[in-house]
């Protein structure tokens, strides 16, 4: 697989897989080759310690020792000049992590390199250069952060998962997700796109059209219908018919978008945070709206008034928090029997 970078005198072509073979010429023991390939996945997929320690007859620690000497080794020789190659393909990759913000993940930076989607085994060398290449620096991967590379002139490991873990705590303490302009301007980073790589980085992070927040919260990261349906009505900011949410759902960027109008209503009728307001319109019940048939509404719309009031201001209240005709707020006015007339076309309530 080769690299196309645009230089400004020439194109440069660099083969991932010949930089790969010319780093592991440099290892003359067999065993040693075959410890530093299977680690990395390098032709395969990539194995633990133990594996390759059942396979080669040797324990977990003698593994992990043999692979911390050979990487030792092989850095070396590359800072020293012996292998020409990665110096070229350093550069490609220093040049398109700047365009990057400073630092993404393998798997993205692979993927920008190749121009196309890349596999395993292509993530398996960018990364494996990536941690003998001077000018570079590799934050692996755990249960906080992606397995990224970053340019090395801007941090080690330490303090990059310490900028990822600022980028955390200031959306935590913030409560709700912020844009990554809003990110910006609480933090001392010179672009946008610096914050933005550095939030990438982070497995407790997800984004929403450039909304971050954690990976918990449903605004940003939905996980089931419900959560889908609660992004879709706070995007839109104003109530909406089942059929609509249903339609914006499978018209939007989520990974599983395929749901029948059928489920969307049935979820809505489940979930107190969705409020009928109408005839198949729903809302929000954080926009003020209170669960409740137009007999429920018009009742509190009486309690909570100090007089009586006429049947037209009864109708203006109402409306305010349900989409209905006007007759079917009279009819309930006039049918219920704790809705007492008091006056002509006045009403007050009746407490049973």
């Amino acid at each position: 697989m080769s690299i196309m970078s645009d230089t400004a005198e020439k194109e440069q072509t660099i083969d991932l897989q010949a930089t790969v073979k010319d780093i592991l010429s440099i290892i003359d023991q067999e065993r040693e080759r075959e410890i530093i390939t299977r680690r990395f996945g390098l032709y395969e997929r990539r194995e633990t310690l133990e594996q390759i320690g059942e396979l080669l007859g040797i324990t977990r620690e003698r593994v992990r020792q043999l692979e911390k000497a050979i990487l030792n080794k092989l850095k070396t020789a590359t800072e020293s000049g012996k292998v020409t190659s990665i110096n070229s393909i350093e550069k490609v990759i220093v040049r398109k992590l700047t365009e990057l913000g400073r630092i993404a993940r393998v798997q993205d930076l692979t993927s920008h390199l190749l121009n196309n989607t890349s596999d395993q085994r292509e993530r398996a060398h960018v990364a494996f250069i990536a941690e003998l290449a001077p000018g570079l620096t590799v934050v692996n991967e755990n249960d906080n952060y992606f397995h990224s590379v970053g340019i090395k002139d801007y941090g080690d490991e330490k303090k990059i998962r310490a900028e990822v873990d600022e980028i955390v705590a200031t959306i935590k303490k913030h409560g709700e997700p912020l844009t990554i302009e809003q990110l910006h301007d609480q933090l001392s980073y010179e672009h946008p796109d610096h914050v933005r790589a550095l939030a990438s980085v982070s497995k407790l992070l997800a984004h929403l059209k450039d909304s971050w927040g954690l990976v918990k919260w449903p605004t940003v990261n939905p996980k089931n219908i419900r959560d889908k349906i609660y992004v879709i009505l706070a995007e839109n900011t104003k109530p909406m018919h089942f059929s609509e949410i249903a339609g914006s759902i499978k018209d939007s960027s989520f990974k599983r978008k395929n749901v029948t109008t059928q489920a969307i209503h049935n979820e809505l009728i489940k979930d107190n945070r969705f409020v009928l307001i109408g005839r198949g319109i729903y809302a929000l019940n954080s926009w003020g709206f209170d669960r409740g048939t137009v007999a429920d509404i018009i009742a509190e719309v009486l309690k909570q008034s100090t007089t009586p009031l006429h049947r037209d201001e009864i109708v203006k209240r109402v409306l305010k928090s349900r989409q209905v005709k006007e007759t079917t707020i009279l009819l309930n006015l006039q049918s219920k029997p704790q809705f007492k007339r008091v006056a002509k076309a006045t009403y007050a309530y009746e407490q049973k």
